[in-house]
């Protein structure tokens, strides 16, 4: 599973505590019933546990032939009886406006942390469903939705009732949007996703989409992005691609509530505070929107963009009076940022860098009126994927933060400096993939490992096991997450 790197932080029982290999035994048992549902009695071999790689038969020879063409919503015919005006086509036209087809995934994910305060953390079930069509004047449409429900905030008292009102239960559109064109513009109205980063797990020019940072970076991308709703309109012409955005009403990152898991604000200070209900302007005025510009020339895959909108990480505002107070915010920052790749045949090249004006960061002066001060920084990421035989690939990542007005009160050093490594590989099996990824901060001993092994039972089912380490001081990005280390599974059935 891939990991996201976000912007960093401020230092922000239960079931009963299984037995010593619960978990692996838990694994194991699903994996011997797998076996057994396959009619293997006895595992000979790996490919009796996990079945055998899918094998391709080679076509018997035959002569010729012309091919036909072809439409999934139209049955397989010579072309000449399916001409503009046969009435077959007009059937079969009628017959794809009006069938529906939902698709979608459940997931089941289970995670016990075991660091500190040994608890149950995690017990979520994720129903998504979506479908879409199109009409007879050629407009397309996508409408889904998304259902979480955790019952470990009604199995255990680990977390405050904020924290349970907040992650117990929560029904969502995830996209509800509608494409037209018009020669060589196309325009998509609606809540959508909108990517714009390149890089393998990092978030730096990832400036459009919103996060749920609730389980912080640790969930895969699909479980992890806010859509927003927003009206975007696309030119494209040969190489070039031209891509507006719009944001009229804005979805911002999710944090969760005081007291949750992964909360990201935890401010150093021994007297006692409170932290207020977050600000999220809407309206208008409040609006975001940005331009990007894509080139492929020579091989080489290149974009520039423009982007201010309301930050969609809060910033926490300290007031003092009468009592210490903190007011998670959201104001106007501004970015200009650029992409590229390029393959360089067994080695893919990737870099990013983004310039954000008028960022808000803590201070550690107890003497600044709001406890924030404005910052301008530049983040730039190099990564070089190299592949291997047998679905084997190595990723490295090296990113740096440059602040250009550095203050002496925030947390982070003028120059932060990281690196990220990835290797995963199916060498064992083909349906079997360990993946390990470690990322580290250079300036201080602070760090995330995950390992994670994931079996992909067919073309539906997928499960998965796999533990999350935090390491660090407490102001830094993981090291504030110290006492978090867990171990998870994931079941998915995709449909």
């Amino acid at each position: 599973m891939g990991v996201r790197i976000a912007t960093k932080f401020p230092r922000s029982n239960c079931m009963p505590t299984p037995n010593r290999g619960m978990l692996l035994s838990l694994l194991v048992v699903t994996l011997q019933a797998a076996a057994a549902d396959k009619g293997a009695s006895e595992a000979s071999s790996i490919d009796d546990l996990f079945g055998g790689p899918v094998t391709k038969t080679a076509p018997a020879a035959t002569s010729p032939v012309t091919p036909a063409v072809t439409n999934p919503a139209l049955p397989e015919m010579p072309l000449p009886d399916i001409s503009p005006s046969s009435p077959v086509l007009d059937q079969a036209q009628q017959q794809s406006t009006s069938s529906l087809k939902l698709t979608g995934f459940y997931q089941n994910d289970l995670a016990y942390t075991y660091a500190d305060k040994k608890h149950w953390s995690r017990f979520n079930n994720t129903l998504d469903l979506s479908t879409k069509g199109s009409t007879a004047g050629g407009v397309a449409w996508k409408l889904g939705g998304r259902l979480n429900y955790d019952p470990i905030y009604d199995l255990t008292d680990h977390y405050p009732s904020m924290v349970r009102d907040d992650q117990r239960f929560e029904a969502m559109i995830r996209e509800a949007y509608v494409d037209m064109s018009a020669g060589d513009w196309e325009f998509r109205l609606g809540r959508q996703h909108i990517v714009w980063g390149e890089m393998v797990g990092l978030f730096f020019a990832d400036v459009v989409s919103a996060k749920d940072l609730r389980q912080f970076v640790l969930p895969d991308f699909d479980m992890i992005r806010i859509p927003q709703w927003a009206a975007r309109a696309e030119y494209f012409s040969g190489d070039f691609h031209a891509e507006a955005v719009w944001i009229p009403y804005m979805s911002y990152d999710d944090i969760g509530k005081p007291g949750a898991e992964f909360y990201p604000f935890n401010p150093p200070v021994s007297l006692d505070y409170g932290i207020t209900k977050e600000e999220k302007p809407s309206g208008l005025d409040e609006a975001g929107y940005g331009l990007r510009l894509s080139w492929i020339q020579g091989g080489w895959d290149v974009s520039g963009f423009y982007y201010t909108a309301n930050d969609a990480l809060a910033a926490f505002s300290r007031q003092i009076s009468p009592t210490l107070t903190y007011h998670p915010i959201h104001e106007r920052i501004y970015q200009l940022g650029a992409t590229l790749g390029k393959d360089l045949g067994p080695m893919v090249l990737k870099a990013e860098t983004v310039f954000t004006r008028d960022k808000l960061f803590n201070t550690l002066d107890p003497l600044d009126a709001d406890g924030l001060v404005r910052q301008n920084f530049l983040d730039y990421v190099v990564g070089l994927e190299w592949s291997f035989p047998q679905e084997t690939r190595f990723n490295m990542q090296l990113f740096q933060r440059w602040f250009t007005n550095h203050d002496t009160g925030i947390v982070p050093d003028r120059i932060e400096s990281g690196v990220s490594l990835l290797l995963s590989t199916q060498a064992l099996h083909p349906r079997l993939e360990p993946e390990l990824l470690l990322i580290s901060s250079l300036n201080r001993a602070d760090g995330l490992a995950q390992f994670k092994l994931t079996w992909k039972m067919d073309g539906n089912w997928r499960l998965a096991a796999g533990v999350d380490i935090f390491e660090g001081p407490a102001d830094g990005l993981f090291g504030v997450y110290d006492d978090k280390d867990r171990a998870y599974t994931e079941v998915r059935y995709s449909f």
